[in-house]
């Protein structure tokens, strides 16, 4: 297939004459559940919405029934053990009828492993171009979980289904060049941005600052927020925080290790509120005098940038793809991934350094306001476009990716 080179950020909104497109997308989650990989998609979403473009989208069941004009239908099955707020969702008969109704230009299998495998199949079946994106380090995850001898296997299971498609899209450059040292085929980055008009700066509600701080407004609030599971580091953050006195720690969020962390952190000065969105978690942001982000195997870390454009600064592991978002020592500090011993010196650090504080804290604003959401979607549209035009020119034989 003709090379596709990687999109540029530009909006879609300027070309208004262009032909709108109809995409069906086939993800292994979606709404109710609360994660990055949600966020990006109702982002998506909105944006397909606002351009006029027409999608439908197949995910697990419980979920609402349309979306930002989007319809939604709900694909059943069996809970994963270790996962139990997933599924392997197997499409029916249905699936494939409201598909071939539908009639899609492109089919976007989003982080294909289980109903993304029917994505891939369906859209060779129709002869349509796919695309395939990847979002979640399933390899590294299966190590947290005691699991690490799969890591080649799923490795090889991966490459097999993403190299179906006619392009893959990625979260950042480490992540990209990863997946090419993987064997990974067609690999383009396709970044990443925020809702920048509901994240930003803004007055402290001091309420939920003192609910955050459990009527300790005056201490040092570090503030995580996302899944709570083994993978995310979260257990780490105890005993090498806690030795200092002052500092209150907020993990909002909930998970398979909800629970767990309740009973992990008994006895120190740790809030865990559960789930919060829209603008009660922009007030947490806000309330917040430093982001923590331990773990380390994010494909990207939305919720960090989500910080930043609250103008808080960042604490993350120096990996993955908050490498693309953090420069060291200017927005944010890294610790190294090995050594999670140094969260608490960081912490003691800019606790000490107001002026420290404020000089990351505003410079993560600046590079937060620069990752619009719309560009980064129009750069999907753009990956959509070429690679629909490229499919259409290449010969009938050629169009199958094997």
């Amino acid at each position: 297939m003709p090379q596709i080179e990687s999109a540029p950020l530009y909006h879609e909104s300027h070309h208004e004459n262009r032909s709108k497109l109809r995409i069906a997308i086939f993800t292994e989650t979606f709404l109710p559940k609360i994660d990055g990989v949600v966020s990006i998609l109702c982002l998506t979403l909105r944006r397909l919405q606002e351009l006029g473009h027409e999608v439908i989208l197949f995910g697990p069941p419980g979920g609402p029934a349309e979306y930002a004009g989007a319809k939604i239908i709900g694909v059943g099955g069996p809970k994963v053990p270790l996962y139990p707020e997933l599924r392997l969702n197997i499409p029916g008969r249905r699936v494939w009828q409201e598909l071939k109704a539908f009639q899609p230009d492109l089919i976007h299998v989003v982080h294909p492993f289980c109903l993304g495998v029917f994505g891939l199949q369906f859209a060779r079946r129709l002869e349509l171009p796919v695309i395939a994106s990847f979002h979640t380090h399933i390899p590294r995850y299966a190590q947290h979980y005691g699991l690490g001898w799969l890591s080649p296997l799923i490795w090889w299971y991966e490459r097999l289904l993403h190299n179906q498609a006619h392009l893959n899209l990625c979260t950042s450059t480490a992540m990209k060049e990863e997946l090419e040292e993987q064997g990974f085929q067609r690999v383009r980055w396709w970044k990443r941005g925020i809702d920048t008009d509901l994240f930003c700066p803004g007055p402290m509600d001091e309420g939920l600052r003192h609910r955050l701080t459990d009527g300790h407004p005056d201490e040092f609030l570090v503030v995580n927020v996302g899944r709570q599971a083994p993978e995310k580091g979260l257990f780490g953050l105890r005993d090498t925080i806690f030795p200092q006195e002052g500092v209150r720690l907020a993990l909002i969020g909930h998970g398979p290790s909800h629970d767990d962390l309740k009973k992990h952190f008994a006895g120190t000065p740790t809030l865990l509120p559960g789930y919060m969105q829209g603008q009660e978690l922009v007030a947490a942001y806000r309330a917040a005098d430093a982001f923590i982000f331990p773990s380390t195997t994010e494909t990207f870390g939305l919720v960090a940038l989500e910080a930043m454009a609250c103008r808080v600064p960042v604490i993350a592991a120096r990996t993955g793809g908050l490498l693309d978002t953090i420069k060291d020592g200017f927005n944010g500090l890294f610790f190294e991934p090995g050594e999670p011993e140094m969260i608490g010196d960081l912490i003691r650090k800019l606790r000490n350094d107001p002026a420290l504080r404020d000089y990351l804290a505003e410079n993560a604003l600046v590079h937060a306001r620069s990752r619009s959401w719309r560009a980064t979607m129009d750069q999907l549209v753009d990956y959509y476009r070429t690679t629909i035009r490229l499919f259409r020119q290449m010969p009938t034989d050629q169009q199958v990716v094997s």
